[in-house]
């Protein structure tokens, strides 16, 4: 018990923001899957004659939008082929896996490091599947590069967490010091942040996708001044680095991997090919987003070019997240479970 519980103290602390406010927004498990399917013992995975029965888990934001396509063809099924459950927090799906009552899962980029290092290599990346959903929004039309961002003061949300150290890691990056060159005021909510910037003319924020989007339906005049995944590449370009910001992975408990990889590869044909259908059907996505209460049709439907859904794995996954959770080790190593992930965190088959 004082295992779980521990690493349940870190997932609250150090997880992305990506999922923050969906907590928010929505409560509770909503299972997608037949209720008839659920596993009943400790290890997830259940056997049947044909096949294995993989139990997937994912958040309630961006790092779940990817699965959708391949959650409805499921659920469409006479007999499903897995079961899938959406979560509304990250300390939910960190449970499941660490209990074994979840075979593959979606979580935030460096909470998948800090359950690695917790469960001694117990999980390991299938894919990232969600880069930076990070941006600068301001009421008027004065930020245009990092540089603009001197001398003014960022409302956000995510002191402690990953957005805190990837928005320090890019203003010093830019030759700004946090708190001297650029204020920043950590707000508990983004809510509160857009709040703060109708009340400050000369305001800015640092919001999350979709939420950016829910913001700018509620004050339309809000623009979207800077990405900040396009600002870390740029940094990356210039110092010949290959990492990325990212904000969530899909990862497999490593026992369940090595049992069945036929299971693992199955569904990672299936996913890469629902990533495929999401990114290219933002219609049709936006409406299964919907049906599935991850977040409003409306506004999937403007934030899903916006969200950075993709389905990175092999070598490119792993320098691009290697690179990532290095930045934030640098910042600070409880981020991502005190140490870096050896080589056998990066699922190749």
């Amino acid at each position: 018990m004082g295992f779980a519980t521990a690493i349940l103290a870190m997932v609250l602390l150090f997880a992305g923001c990506g999922q923050t406010e969906t907590k928010t927004e929505s409560s509770g498990i909503k299972s997608t899957g037949s209720e008839s399917t659920q596993t009943e013992s400790s290890t997830a995975a259940s056997e049947t004659e044909d096949e294995t029965l993989v139990h997937v888990l994912a958040l309630k934001g961006p790092t779940g939008m990817g699965m959708v396509k391949m959650m409805s063809d499921n659920d469409s099924k006479e007999s499903p082929a897995d079961t899938f459950e959406l979560a509304a927090a990250p300390d939910e799906v960190s449970a499941k896996l660490v209990q074994g009552e979840v075979d593959i899962a979606a979580v935030p980029a460096n909470l998948a490091s800090v359950l690695y290092n917790k469960t001694n290599g117990g999980v390991q990346v299938l894919a990232v599947n969600t880069l930076g959903v990070l941006y600068i929004v301001e009421d008027g039309d004065t930020v245009h590069s990092i540089a603009d961002l001197k001398g003014r003061t960022i409302y956000a949300g995510g002191k402690g967490a990953t957005p805190e150290y990837a928005l320090n890691y890019i203003l010093e990056k830019n030759g700004l010091v946090p708190g001297e060159d650029v204020t920043i005021e950590w707000k508990s909510e983004h809510a509160e942040c857009v709040a703060a910037l109708a009340e400050d003319a000369d305001g800015i924020a640092m919001l999350p996708q979709p939420f950016v989007t829910t913001a700018q339906t509620k004050k339309e005049t809000l623009r979207t001044a800077l990405d900040l995944t396009e600002e870390w590449n740029k940094i990356q370009e210039s110092e010949g680095t290959a990492s990325t910001l990212v904000t969530g992975v899909t990862v497999v408990r490593t026992a369940f991997a090595k049992e069945h990889p036929e299971a693992v590869a199955d569904f990672m044909e299936a996913y890469q090919a629902s990533v495929s259908y999401v990114t290219e059907n933002t219609d049709e996505a936006a409406k299964l987003i919907g049906d599935y209460d991850i977040v409003p049709e409306a506004v999937a439907k403007k934030a899903l070019p916006a969200c950075n859904i993709v389905c990175i794995t092999g070598d490119e996954m792993k320098e691009k997240l290697s690179g990532y959770l290095g930045v934030l080790k640098d910042q600070n190593p409880e981020t991502v479970g005190g140490e870096l992930p050896g080589d056998d965190f990066y699922y190749s088959e």
